[in-house]
């Protein structure tokens, strides 16, 4: 009874990861089975382009100017920069540049078409993209329009706008649209 008890055997440590064989593991696993949930990029917000300008009365009184053909004028900040929207019945200028311009199809009907050049110069200006969804979204006939904008360019499709320029030119028809040019006559 006076025999000391031996000790119990070491247990053997597991060998620690070196900093260079974690890397190499995240690698390996990032390659096979991709991003984790924590590494993920948060997704993209969508942004609702034109809604600003959409129920602002100074836009709704823009819009109804440039349907009735009459003169309109409203500045907008963006960035400690004024920028001037205005229409003078058949264009839609930003900053003096003609963004939008209309050319008469019938009596009742006009087709709306856009400047690439104007578009592309200031397509990195919020005023003006929101503007340009507004117009766009406050004519109902032109529900089907192509334009997008994503990574800071205006894509009409599935190309940058720039790229239509040097093959079609600077004019881009999105369509047609019912005007107020001309009051409709009821039959009696």
């Amino acid at each position: 009874m006076t025999s000391k008890p031996e000790k119990a055997p070491k247990k053997e440590k597991a060998k620690k990861q070196t900093p260079e064989q974690r890397l190499e593991a995240m690698r390996y696993n990032r390659m096979m089975y991709g991003p984790t949930a924590k590494e993920m990029q948060p997704a993209a917000k969508k942004v609702n382009y034109g809604v600003a300008y959409l129920n602002h009365p100074k836009f709704q009184s823009l819009m109804t100017a440039f349907k009735k053909g009459t003169a309109f004028k409203f500045e907008v900040t963006d960035k400690a920069k004024t920028y001037t929207i205005a229409t003078d019945g058949s264009d839609i200028l930003f900053n003096g540049k003609t963004i939008f311009y209309s050319r008469p199809m019938n009596k009742y009907e006009d087709h709306l078409l856009l400047d690439r050049v104007s578009m592309t110069q200031y397509q990195t200006t919020d005023a003006l993209i929101h503007l340009a969804f507004a117009v766009l979204r406050s004519i109902p006939e032109l529900a089907g329009h192509s334009l997008v904008y994503m990574q800071h360019q205006f894509y009409y499709g599935a190309e940058p706008l720039e790229d239509g320029v040097a093959k079609l030119g600077p004019n881009l028809l999105i369509g047609s649209y019912r005007h107020s040019k001309v009051p409709e006559k009821t039959r009696s």
